[in-house]
């Protein structure tokens, strides 16, 4: 048997493993995002706020975790709080994996995305927050009714590279145990040793997620702006 018909045969004996992973991936990954958008338009709302106390905690939620490396984050949140719970009250404390890469790539994710709310908001001409006020509404319906409506359309490319990039960053699961594709291609490998033909099948799937998931952005920005022209 020739090296490539071997390396073929693994991966093709990998692919379900790796298929499931992809699954999982996408799985986090989405919820990730979903949460995150929660989480990420409350905060740059709140980065936009004259009031203190919604805007300096929104402030430090973000600089604090785009100033800290993922994975550190989910140490920190996988093994730093069981740890801590477990010193304070004397009690085990245990966290699901995959929960806990939701919630971790939730809280992620939505850092960037306050920012990239905020700038969809600052894009919006300020002439009509104040044809709004002027017209009886408060601040609260204008930018519900009239701003977040527009600036959501603008921010679908910023979020379909966010989307793409929590997708790759969630290889990072894998240290805590979530069987995600890059898990399942290692847990492979430590049976096989076959690494190159693995990892190359590991790569192009991510490839071909993302490829697919920028097709997707791409059509849903063409078929907004055909939505705004007509």
């Amino acid at each position: 048997m020739s090296l490539l018909d071997e390396y073929i045969g693994h991966i093709i004996k990998v692919f379900p493993d790796l298929l499931l992973g992809s699954m999982v991936t996408i799985e986090v990954t989405s919820l990730g995002v979903l949460f995150g958008l929660i989480l990420g338009t409350i905060s740059g709302l709140g980065k936009l706020s004259r009031k203190k106390i919604f805007r300096y905690p929104s402030i430090a939620y973000v600089d604090f975790i785009r100033g800290t490396p993922l994975l550190v984050q989910i140490l920190l949140f996988y093994y730093g709080i069981p740890g801590l719970f477990s010193n304070v009250t004397g009690r085990p404390l245990s966290i699901d994996p995959i929960l806990a890469g939701v919630i971790v790539c939730s809280i992620n994710s939505g850092a960037y995305i306050a920012e990239i709310v905020r700038s969809g908001v600052q894009s919006i001409d300020k002439g009509q927050m104040e044809a709004a006020r002027s017209l009886g509404m408060t601040e609260r319906i204008a930018m519900k009714e009239i701003i977040l409506p527009q600036a959501f359309r603008r921010i679908i490319p910023p979020l379909g590279n966010e989307f793409i990039a929590l997708l790759k960053d969630s290889s990072l699961l894998a240290v805590i145990g979530v069987h995600e594709l890059l898990k399942n291609g290692q847990l492979y490998i430590s049976r096989t040793f076959a690494s190159f033909p693995v990892y190359i099948a590991i790569a192009l799937m991510y490839l071909v997620m993302t490829l697919a998931i920028s097709r997707l952005v791409a059509y849903s920005e063409r078929r907004l702006g055909v939505s705004d022209r007509s």
